[in-house]
C-alpha cells in the first residue's frame, strides 16, 4: 500500500501528549476490557474442559508460544524497540523513523518466520522441554504436541502486532494496542463454544482459536499505522545502525526483562510431575493475579517507557526522576490492595468466577493455595513493570539481566525447597518471593543511580495506604462468608455477593483515602 506523499505531515499533526495519569487510565480502561474478558474466556474453558488431561495440555501448548511472546516480542524486543524509535523520533525527521520501521519489519519477520517453522517440525521436543512431567502420559503429550504445531504460528503473528504497537504507543496511540488483546479473548471463547462440537477432539478447537486471533490481532494494527503514514514495507537490513542498536539491546534483556515470565513457565514444567490439575490450578490462579497486573501495572509500565525514553534523549534527569517515583507511587496505591483482596478472597474468586461445569470443590480449594501464593507477590510484579523501563529507557540492558539472573536462580532454588511441603502453591509462593528480590534490587539501582528519588511527603503517603488498606482488609472480613459457603450457593448468589463485596471494598477503601487526604490531583503528570 501507498504512504502519504508529504511525510511530514503526519509528525506535524501529532497533537500534544495527553498526561500520564490520562493515557495511564486509558490503557488501564482498554486493558480491562481485555481481562475481563479474559476471565469470561477462562469461565468458558472451565466449564467446558476442567482441570483434566485436555485443558493441562493446552494450556502447556498455549502457554509456550506465550511465554516466547512475553519474553521476546512483549519483553525484549518491546523495551529495545521503543527507546530506539523514540531516539529517532526526537533526533531525525519521518523520513528516518520509516527506515528503521521497514528495517525492523523485515529482519524481525525473517527471524520469526525461521524459528516458527523450526518449532513447528520439532514440537514433541518442545513440549519434552516445557513440560517434561508429560511424557509418560501418551494422552497429555501427544495434545500437548499436536496443539503446539498449530497454536505456535501465534508467536510470528503476535510479535509482528507488537511490533505495530510500539509504533502506535510511541506516538501516544496507547488505546489501540490495549484494546487488540480484546480479539484474542473473543476468539478463543467463539472458538469454544461453537468450534468444539465441531471437533474429533474438543480442546483441538481452543488451538485453532489461537491460530486465528493472533491473525485478527495483527490485520486490525495495520489501518492505524497507515493514518501515521508508517505501514512498513519490509526490507531485510541486519545493518541498519537502528537495527543494530535493537538487537545489541535485546540481546541482554532477553533474560532480563522477563524473568518473572520464565519463573511462571518452570512453575510449569515443575508442575508437570505433580498430580493431574496441577497445571490448570496454576493457571486458573495466575489469571486472577495477572488482572490487577496487566490493567494497572503493565499499562502504567507502557505509558512511561515512551515518556522516560523522550526524557533521557533531551537530558531531563530530574523529570525522569520523578516519572520513576509517580509511577512507584500510583503502582501502590492501586497494588497494596489488590493483593490484600486477592489473599483475603482467594476461594471465593475461584469459585465465583470457575466452579462450572468440570471443575470439583477440590479445584477450587487448591487453585485458592496457589493464588493466595501469588498474591504475596502481585505487588512485586507491578513494581518490576514500572522499574524495568527506568533501565530500558537509558538503553541500560545489562543491569536488569544481572539481576534477573540473581531472581532466577534464587527461584529454583526456592521452587525445590518448597514444592515438597507445598506441592503447586509451593511453585507459586517461590515464584512471588524472587519477585520481590527482583524489585526490590531494581528500585535499590534506580535508587543509587540517581534515576529515582523519594519525592516530598513520601512516609505520609504510606502512611495514608496504611489507613486506608486497613480499612479495606477490614470490611472484607466483616462481610465476606466463609468458604465452604461459597462452595455450596449457587451460580448467581456467588456473583451476587462477590459484586457486594467488591463494591463495598472499593467505596471504602477510596473513601478512607480522601478522608486521610489523598486526592487525583496528587497524581496528575503531563
Amino acid at each position: 500500500m501507498s504512504q502519504p506523499e508529504n511525510r511530514e505531515a503526519p509528525e506535524k499533526a501529532l497533537p500534544k501528549a495527553p498526561g500520564l495519569l490520562r493515557s495511564s487510565g486509558l490503557v488501564g480502561m482498554m486493558t480491562m476490557l481485555s481481562r475481563v474478558l479474559g476471565l469470561v474466556r477462562d469461565m468458558v474453558i472451565a466449564r467446558y474442559f476442567g482441570a483434566g488431561a485436555g485443558a493441562d495440555a493446552f494450556f502447556v501448548a498455549f502457554k509456550i508460544p506465550n511465554f516466547l511472546r512475553r519474553l521476546f516480542a512483549e519483553g525484549a524486543f518491546a523495551q529495545a524497540f521503543v527507546p530506539v524509535l523514540s531516539s529517532y523520533r526526537q533526533q531525525g525527521d519521518l523520513k528516518s523513523v520509516q527506515g528503521l520501521v521497514n528495517a525492523v519489519a523485515g529482519s524481525l519477520g525473517v527471524i520469526l518466520l525461521a524459528v516458527t517453522l523450526v518449532a513447528m517440525a520439532g514440537s514433541p521436543v518442545l513440549t519434552a522441554v516445557f513440560a517434561p512431567g508429560f511424557v509418560d502420559d501418551e494422552v497429555k503429550f501427544g495434545l500437548a504436541s499436536e496443539m503446539l504445531r498449530i497454536t505456535f504460528p501465534y508467536l510470528l503473528l503476535i510479535s509482528l502486532t507488537a511490533f505495530a504497537g510500539g509504533i502506535l504507543n510511541s506516538y501516544d496511540r496507547f488505546a489501540v494496542p490495549a484494546f487488540t488483546p480484546v480479539l484474542l479473548n473473543l476468539t478463543l471463547i467463539s472458538a469454544a463454544i461453537f468450534m468444539t462440537p465441531l471437533m474429533e477432539e474438543p480442546v483441538m478447537a481452543l488451538a485453532w482459536g489461537v491460530f486465528i486471533a493472533g491473525a485478527l490481532q495483527l490485520f486490525f494494527q495495520l489501518p492505524f499505522l497507515m493514518r501515521l503514514g508508517l505501514l512498513p514495507r519490509p526490507r531485510v537490513d541486519y545493518r541498519h545502525e537502528g537495527v543494530k542498536r535493537i538487537l545489541a539491546l535485546m540481546a541482554p534483556a532477553l533474560f532480563g526483562v522477563s524473568v518473572s515470565q520464565i519463573n511462571l513457565l518452570l512453575d510449569t514444567v515443575l508442575a508437570s510431575f505433580l498430580q493431574t490439575g496441577s497445571v490448570s490450578w496454576l493457571y486458573y490462579s495466575d489469571r486472577l493475579a495477572e488482572l490487577p497486573l496487566g490493567v494497572f501495572g503493565i499499562a502504567i509500565g507502557t505509558v512511561i517507557l515512551p515518556n522516560l525514553s523522550r526524557k533521557h534523549a533531551a537530558a531531563s534527569k530530574e523529570e525522569f526522576a520523578t516519572t520513576i517515583d509517580w509511577a512507584i507511587r500510583l503502582v501502590m496505591l492501586i497494588g497494596v490492595p489488590a493483593a490484600l483482596a486477592l489473599s483475603l478472597l482467594a476461594e471465593p474468586l475461584i469459585a465465583t468466577l470457575f466452579h462450572y461445569g468440570e471443575v470439583t470443590d477440590r479445584d477450587v480449594v487448591m487453585a485458592g493455595q496457589s493464588l493466595r501464593a501469588y498474591s504475596a507477590g502481585l505487588l512485586a510484579f507491578m513494581l518490576i513493570k514500572v522499574l524495568a523501563p527506568g533501565y530500558f529507557a537509558r538503553e541500560d540492558t545489562r543491569t536488569p539481566v544481572k539481576i534477573g539472573i540473581i531472581a532466577m536462580v534464587a527461584n529454583m532454588v526456592m521452587n525445590l525447597a518448597l514444592i515438597l511441603p507445598l506441592a503447586h502453591a509451593g511453585l507459586a509462593l517461590a515464584t512471588s518471593l524472587s519477585a520481590w528480590l527482583n524489585a526490590m534490587l531494581l528500585w535499590r539501582g534506580l535508587a543509587k543511580d540517581g534515576a529515582w528519588k523519594a519525592q516530598a511527603g513520601t512516609l505520609r503517603f504510606y502512611l495514608q495506604l496504611l489507613v486506608a488498606n486497613g480499612a479495606l482488609a477490614g470490611v472484607i472480613i466483616l462481610l465476606s462468608n466463609p468458604a465452604g459457603a461459597w462452595l455450596e450457593a449457587g451460580g448467581m448468589t456467588r456473583a451476587a455477593d462477590m459484586a457486594t463485596l467488591v463494591l463495598a471494598g472499593v467505596v471504602v477503601y477510596f473513601l478512607a483515602l480522601a478522608l486521610v487526604g489523598v486526592r487525583v490531583r496528587h497524581f496528575r503528570r503531563q
